[in-house]
């Protein structure tokens, strides 16, 4: 029987052994984790056949001579098969011994695709993993097959099916075919916007970075769907309402459906506008002592009555920051004060200056410039190490940074430095392709089929340099042409510039005689202000005349036109868009003395104002005007060959060449010119902002006088010294340059001009 007393009483005394021993890291008993290590003596590795031993035990968590613990043993497995080796792996302790036993993966011999048509073999490899794996495993694999996909969906192949077929390849190795079907590449059916009931849906299309399935979608490939694009278009869609008075607009939704039959989505932007806003009074309040608020009020973009711009109020403020620096305040920092008043739609705005945080930058590193060199980015900042730190004008420096065209990407950020009165600014770039190689062909009304062949390169040897050499040829010649700027000349912030050219017009049917031209310019730029620059030019000519049929009355065969030059231009630029402009002016004035052969000055003044008629449909207008005049000294006189000769740039409708004084039927250009133009420019309803193609209508007059070679003048040639036309055009952003096809009809001419009624040219702003 037992005693119930000695029974409590062990019970008890096994109690208190419990809780009494000591307790070992982990909470394992004292004696335990010692009676279950053992010091290993040895490592035996069971099934590798590709791998060596040396390898195998490299990867575990425990050498010879020390205590194999459960945990080690299980780092050690855990360790052998993230190197996607091994089938499978187990790792034990026999005695003293480790026992590693693995199963191998078949090890890859080749790669291999089949049915890939978007991208090549080599755009594969690159994109997965399994050469530097060199093994086959299934997760892997998998990896790969989700990599491919990826790629393919992210241009636009939704339906893509990838899969792995093994096949042995002896010696234990694996030959991997990754098997493609491409399936129809998806396009973007519609884009729909709904609520947007002041800014056309064209408008909006034009903006946004998708874009409906064209007819040029095949070589542009920009009718991808992926959603961080549609949410980057909601981004851009609530920019342009805050940059053109919404400044309230939301886009609530933005929603993509896939339509089978159509192979195509369906995208809906859900637009919210809110109220229209425009601004009311504008004034500058500055705290900092000695500085006169009236010297920034030049900055200022926002002018009342003008509409709400979100872009415009922080680009003043940006403005007036650098202002104030380079008057001598470069801790000036301003704030936009923004009053709203629903009442009369108006957003008052007053720029308060104040003198901000004194700090100074320590250090710039930048990063990620491979190709470009340091001093390249640092010289568009505009301050250095030791300057005081002023965010607008880190602000403005990236700006500049962008503007090169050299990156697809800086991003700039700032770190306290060494100091509380230190900066660190670290600025990181993404370089791009800043090299083309060009093969372009087209049609001149005055030149026939013409093509070039070009190589440029806008950051020459990484300092920032241009250079492009090109060999042009049309049915009526040929031109070789070299250019060469550096943008920094000296160090200095003024550009040198060198062009060199030979230039051979044949003598043809419509060409009376030839010329072949070989010259060379030197040129110098400067910034005078923000909207002004200034260039200087200087070069040397010579001209030789191509007559075999001697039907020129002013030339002979193989006569030889010497000229030296030397002049300046100004350039005032305050365009919204310098490719699509709706808004500013953009004027030229050159003026330069020819001598050698020579000895007169010739001067032109150009000029184009912008403005939006309707801009939310997209209407927007322009006026241009443009004059010259040659004025000769002494008794050398002109020729044709340096008289004016415009044609349709100057009033379309009529031919290169074929307009004005006339002696013996041949002519022999102007003097002097005056003309204007009238122009609206409209997108094209029904048509997809993605075709590139815009419509305008127009009205041009001009007035030419004087003669280009002395000689009695035919009178039918010059009894209508007014030119003018009216006439519609298509233009066409294409990929190889802005075209236009300009449809002109005639109103008032003189008898001998030669007229046409279409003709197909560049688009210039002038």
């Amino acid at each position: 029987m037992i005693d119930p007393t000695r029974l409590l009483r062990s019970a008890f005394l096994a109690l208190a052994l419990l809780f009494l021993a000591p307790v070992g890291a982990g909470g394992t008993l004292l004696g335990v984790e010692a009676a279950q290590a053992a010091t290993v003596a040895r490592i035996s590795v069971i099934g590798n056949k590709e791998v060596d031993d040396a390898a195998v035990i490299k990867y575990l968590a425990v050498r010879v001579g020390e205590q194999a613990t459960s945990a080690k043993l299980s780092a050690s497995v855990d360790a052998l098969q993230a190197t996607g080796l091994f089938k499978s792996v187990s790792v034990t302790m026999q005695g003293s011994t480790v026992v590693v036993k693995v199963v191998e993966n078949s090890i890859v011999s080749s790669v291999q695709f089949e049915g890939n048509q978007r991208f090549s073999d080599a755009n594969l490899v690159a994109m997965i993993d399994l050469m530097n794996r060199g093994t086959v495993d299934q997760a892997g694999l998998d990896r790969d097959i989700a990599t491919i996909k990826k790629a393919y969906t992210d241009v636009g192949y939704t339906n893509v099916d990838v899969s792995t077929r093994l096949e042995p390849a002896g010696n234990g190795r694996t030959r991997v075919v990754f098997v493609i079907n491409e399936g129809g590449r998806s396009g973007i059916a519609a884009i729909n916007f709904t609520g947007n009931n002041s800014i056309s849906s064209w408008n909006l299309k034009s903006i946004i970075k998708t874009h409906e399935t064209g007819w040029l979608s095949w070589l542009l490939r920009d009718d991808n769907y992926t959603q961080e694009q549609l949410d980057v278009d909601r981004v851009l869609i609530q920019q342009y309402y805050a940059n053109h008075g919404f400044p309230d607009a939301q886009v609530t939704s933005a929603v993509a459906e896939y339509d089978a039959k159509r192979n195509g989505y369906f995208i809906t932007y859900t637009i919210v506008e809110g109220d229209r806003y425009s601004f009311g009074k504008i004034g500058v309040e500055t705290s900092i002592a000695g500085l006169d608020a009236n010297n920034l009020t030049n900055t200022i973009r926002t002018r009342q009555g003008d509409r709400f711009s979100s872009a415009e109020l922080q680009q003043s403020a940006q403005d007036m920051a650098v202002e104030a620096t380079n008057l001598g305040y470069p801790f000036a920092d301003v704030r936009p004060r923004v009053e709203r008043d629903p009442a009369t739609g108006t957003f008052g705005v007053t720029y308060l200056v104040d003198e901000g945080a004194h700090l100074y930058v320590e250090r710039i590193n930048i990063t990620g410039n491979a190709k470009t060199r340091d001093f390249v980015i640092r010289r568009e900042l505009g301050f250095a190490e030791g300057d005081p730190f002023n965010r607008a004008m880190v602000t403005a420096g990236k700006q500049h940074i962008e503007a090169l065209g050299f990156f697809s990407k800086v991003d700039v950020s700032a770190q306290p430095g060494s100091a509380a009165d230190k900066v660190i600014l670290n600025i990181n770039v993404t370089e791009q392709s800043t090299g083309d190689y060009g093969i372009t062909a087209g049609y001149d009304s005055s030149s026939g089929i013409l093509g070039e062949l070009s190589v440029t390169e806008r950051n020459f040897l990484g300092r920032g340099q241009y250079i492009k050499a090109s060999l042009g040829a049309s049915q009526t010649g040929k031109s070789f042409n070299f250019s060469f700027t550096e943008p920094y000349f000296m160090g200095l912030k003024m550009s040198a510039g060198v062009d060199a050219y030979h230039i051979i017009n044949d003598e043809t049917s419509s060409n009376i005689y030839g010329t072949t031209s070989t010259g060379a310019q030197f040129r110098f730029g400067l910034p005078v202000t923000r909207d002004l620059s200034a260039q200087l030019f200087t070069g040397l000519d010579q001209t030789v005349i191509a007559d075999s049929d001697h039907n020129s009355s002013f030339f002979t065969d193989g006569q030889k036109l010497n000229k030296a030059w030397v002049g300046y231009s100004l350039t005032y630029n305050t365009l919204d868009d310098q490719k699509h402009p709706t808004e500013g002016l953009y004027a030229t004035l050159t003026q330069q003395y020819v001598g050698w052969n020579y000895n007169f000055v010739k001067t032109e003044a150009k000029a184009r104002y912008f403005m939006p008629i309707f801009p939310d449909a997209g209407l927007v207008g322009s006026v241009k005007g443009q004059a010259g005049i040659i004025n000769t000294f002494g008794s050398s006189g002109l020729n044709p060959v340096e008289a004016f000769n415009y044609g349709n740039t100057l009033v379309r409708g009529f031919q290169p060449s074929n307009m004005g004084p006339r002696i013996g039927a041949q002519p022999v250009g102007y003097t002097a010119y005056a003309g204007g133009s009238l122009e609206a420019t409209f997108p094209i309803p029904m048509l997809p902002e993605t075709y590139g193609l815009s419509g305008s209508v127009w009205a041009d007059a001009a007035v030419v006088g004087g003669q280009g070679a002395s000689g009695a003048v035919d009178p039918t040639s010059i009894n209508q010294p007014l030119k003018s036309s009216v006439g519609a055009s298509i233009i066409w952003d294409s990929p190889f340059g802005p075209l236009r096809g300009d449809f002109a009809y005639v109103l008032t001419k003189a008898t001998d001009d030669k007229t046409q009624m279409f003709a197909l040219t560049l688009q210039t702003l002038l």
